[in-house]
C-alpha cells in the first residue's frame, strides 16, 4: 500500500527515484511524486494517476544534475482523495516527507500545530508530519532531536522519508508497521531506500531491512542508526523483474505461469512417502490440538480452502479468520492451537497484527508467505514459502494457487505425523498433488472458450458464484477475481444455501457461475443448480460432465480427484474475469481503488 523510494549519492538521483517508483507501481498508483534537494533548494513533482504522468512532468522540466538527495511516492489514497495537493511528497515550510501507512492520531496533532500556526494545505494524515518536525526543528534548532521528537509523537503504521533544508546532507528515516529498507549502494557514498527489493536489486549489495522502532539519519558519510536493534543482509542479485513476455498484461502472464510456480513451490517437498519441509519438524505438531488460521482477501479464501483439508486429512480442527474481524473480537487463544497466517506480500497490515497477538499468547506460529524477509517471515517461528515469484498483478492468481497447494501438503504432513492417513490414502494424496502443475496448464481451447464467453457477461445485476465444500471458497475466489477487475457486483456463496434466501434475486439478468465437480457432491450441487435454472437465472455451468440446463458450459477434463478439478476450474475462473475486464476496457493489472500490498488496516 503506497511505494516509497529515496537516494542519496552522485548518480543520477531522479533516474533512480523514477525507475525504483516503476518497480513499486503495483504498490499504489492513485498518484505519485519526487523531491530533489541540493543546498539550494528543493524542486518538487507531482502528478495524478500513473507514473507516466510524473515521468513525462519530469521530461518536461529543466532540471539541474546536481541533485544528490531525493524521495520519491507512489499512493494509494486512504485520507484524502487522489489529487495533486494529497499527493507525496508533502511540504512544511523547508522539508519534506514521504509516508506509507496511516497515522491514527493525525487529527489530534494537526489541532495542535494549527494552533501553534502551522497552515495545512492536504487532506492527508501525512501532512502532520512534515509540520511537526518543523515545529520542533523551530524550537529545537536541531534537526536529528526535531527527527526524534516527532517521531515519538506519532501513533498508527507509518515508514517515513524525510528531507529538509535544515540539514540538506541528510534523509531522515525511520519504519514503524510499515515495510523499509535502507541499503549501502554500490556506488562509494550512496545510499539508498525502497518499500521492497525491487528498486534495490543491481544497485546494492548490502541491505537492512527495517524492523519496527528502528530509523536514523543517511548522508553521503554514511548511515547512522537511532538504535542497535538492526542487522544487515545480503540483496539477491537476480532482478527477476516481471516482463510481459507477449502477454496483454501480467495478469494474463501470471495466469500462465501457475503451472511452473506451482511445480517450483512442489519441489522437494514431495517424496515418496510423504512430505517434507526443511522449514519445519515434528515439533511444531507436538502438542498441538487446533489450528487457527489467519488471512485476508485471496489469501483468506487459500486458508479457508486448506481447513477442509486439514480436517479431513489430519483430523485436527481448523478454524479460519478473517484478519480484520479477529484483531477486534478478543479471541479466546490457547496453547495448543498453531497460529498459520497466509500472505503475498508478507506485509499485510492485519495479518501482521493478528501473528503479532498470537505470538504475544505463546502461540506457535507459521506464515506461508511469498516475500522472504517480510515482516511476517520476520515474525512467524516458522516460515514456508510459496515462491511463486514476483506477481505484479494486483488480483492475486499465481500466489493462490501456490497458497492452495503448500496448505494441502501442509495437510499430509500433519496426517501422517499425526498417523491419521493409510499408506494407501497418502499415495493417492502424493499422486494428485504431482498431477497439479498437468491441471493448471492453460489449453488454447479453453482460454478462447472464456474469450467468446466473455462478451455475454457485460450486464445484468450481479452474478453468483456457487459451489460445495473447498469449491465454496474456490466460488469466493472466483466472485473476488471478478469484482476486482471488473468491478461488477458479484458474490460466492454456498450452493446449499442458495434457498435460504438468496435464489430471492433469481431472473435471467442474474448470472450463476456453477462449480460442479465430478468427484466431489455433484448430485448435490446438480440439484443447486436445477433450483436456480427453474427460476430463471442465466446459468454458466463448470464441470467436466454435460449438464443439459447450463446455457453456457466449461468444459473441464475427467480427473480421478476433486482438488484437480479445484485447478482445472481455478484457471477457468481467473481466465473469464480477466477476458471480462478486457471487453469492459479496464485496466486489468491496476483496478481502481486497489494496491497490491495493503499495508495499512
Amino acid at each position: 500500500m503506497c511505494g516509497i523510494v529515496g537516494y542519496i549519492g552522485k548518480q543520477d538521483t531522479t533516474k533512480y527515484l523514477l525507475d525504483g517508483l516503476k518497480e513499486l507501481e503495483y504498490r499504489g498508483y492513485d498518484s505519485a511524486g519526487i523531491a530533489l534537494l541540493n543546498t539550494d533548494k528543493i524542486d518538487v513533482f507531482k502528478a495524478l494517476g500513473k507514473l507516466e504522468n510524473l515521468k513525462n512532468k519530469v521530461d518536461n522540466a529543466s532540471l539541474s544534475s546536481s541533485y544528490e538527495i531525493g524521495i520519491g511516492h507512489t499512493r494509494w489514497a486512504t485520507h484524502g482523495k487522489p489529487t495533486e495537493l494529497n499527493a507525496h511528497p508533502h511540504l512544511g515550510e523547508y522539508s519534506y516527507v514521504v509516508h506509507n501507512g496511516i497515522i491514527e492520531n493525525y487529527k489530534e496533532l494537526k489541532e495542535e500545530l494549527i494552533e501553534q500556526g502551522h497552515s495545512f494545505v492536504s487532506q492527508t494524515d501525512t501532512e502532520v508530519i512534515v509540520h511537526l518536525f518543523e515545529n520542533y526543528q523551530n524550537k529545537l534548532n536541531n534537526p536529528i532531536e526535531a527527527f526524534k521528537e516527532t517521531i515519538s509523537r506519532l501513533d498508527g503504521a507509518f515508514s517515513i522519508l524525510l528531507i529538509s533544508k535544515a540539514d540538506p546532507s541528510k534523509i531522515f528515516f525511520f519504519k514503524h508497521g510499515s515495510p523499509l529498507i535502507v541499503a549501502q549502494g554500490n556506488e562509494e557514498g550512496e545510499v539508498l531506500f525502497a518499500s521492497s527489493d525491487a528498486p534495490l536489486i543491481g544497485l546494492a549489495n548490502d541491505v537492512v531491512y527495517l524492523e519496527d522502532g528502528v530509523g536514523g539519519i543517511a548522508s553521503t558519510e554514511g548511515i547512522e542508526f537511532l538504535s542497535d536493534d538492526y542487522s544487515w543482509s545480503t540483496l539477491p542479485t537476480s532482478k527477476q523483474f516481471a516482463q510481459k513476455d507477449g502477454y496483454r498484461f501480467f495478469m494474463e502472464k501470471e495466469i500462465y505461469e501457475q503451472s511452473d510456480v506451482v511445480s517450483d513451490c512442489m519441489l522437494g517437498r514431495i517424496q515418496d512417502n510423504g512430505i517434507d519441509f526443511d522449514e519445519i519438524d515434528e515439533s511444531l505438531i507436538e502438542g498441538i490440538k487446533e489450528i487457527k488460521i489467519c488471512a485476508c482477501g485471496t489469501s483468506y479464501h487459500a486458508g479457508l480452502t486448506s481447513s477442509y483439508l486439514f480436517e479431513r486429512l489430519s483430523k485436527v480442527k481448523c478454524n479460519v479468520e478473517i484478519a480484520s474481524e479477529f484483531r477486534y473480537k478478543e479471541p479466546l487463544l490457547s496453547d495448543d492451537t498453531l497460529f498459520i497466517v497466509i500472505s503475498q506480500s508478507g506485509e499485510t497490515a492485519d495479518t501482521l497484527e493478528a501473528l503479532k497477538m498470537a505470538k504475544n499468547a505463546g502461540l506457535k506460529s507459521l506464515v506461508v508467505c511469498n516475500v522472504d524477509n517480510s515482516s511476517m517471515t520476520r515474525t512467524a517461528d516458522h516460515t514456508i514459502l510459496t515462491r511463486a515469484g514476483i506477481e505484479k498483478g494486483v488480483a492475486s492468481t499465481k500466489a493462490f494457487s501456490t497458497q492452495t497447494v503448500v496448505l494441502w501438503m501442509l495437510a499430509l504432513y500433519f496426517a501422517k505425523a499425526k498417523e491419521t492417513i493409510s499408506s494407501e490414502k497418502l499415495q493417492e494424496e502424493l499422486h494428485a498433488l504431482r498431477e497439479v502443475p498437468k491441471s493448471l496448464i492453460v489449453e488454447d481451447k479453453l482460454h478462447e472458450k472464456t474469450r467468446r464467453l466473455a462478451k455475454r457477461y457485460l450486464h445484468g445485476h450481479g452474478f453468483f458464484f456457487i459451489g460445495r465444500d473447498v469449491f465454496f471458497p474456490l466460488a469466493l475466489e472466483g466472485a473476488l477475481k471478478l469484482k476486482e477487475i471488473s468491478y461488477l457486483h458479484a458474490e460466492g456463496y454456498p450452493a446449499g444455501e442458495m434457498k435460504h434466501g438468496p435464489i430471492a434475486l433469481a431472473d435471467p439478468e442474474l448470472f450463476t457461475i456453477a462449480l460442479m465437480p465430478q468427484n466431489l457432491l455433484y448430485d448435490k450441487i446438480k440439484s443447486n443448480v436445477e433450483e436456480l435454472s427453474a427460476r430463471d437465472s442465466t446459468i454458466c455451468a463448470i464441470s467436466p460432465l454435460d449438464f443439459e440446463l447450463a446455457d453456457d458450459f466449461i468444459k473441464t477434463l475427467k480427473t480421478d480427484h476433486y482438488m484437480l478439478e479445484f485447478f482445472e476450474m481455478l484457471i477457468a475462473l481467473q481466465l473469464l474475469s480477466m477476458e471480462i475486464s478486457i471487453r469492459l476496457g479496464n485496466d486489468v493489472d491496476m483496478p481502481r481503488n486497489l494496491a497490491k500490498s495493503v499495508t495499512v488496516e
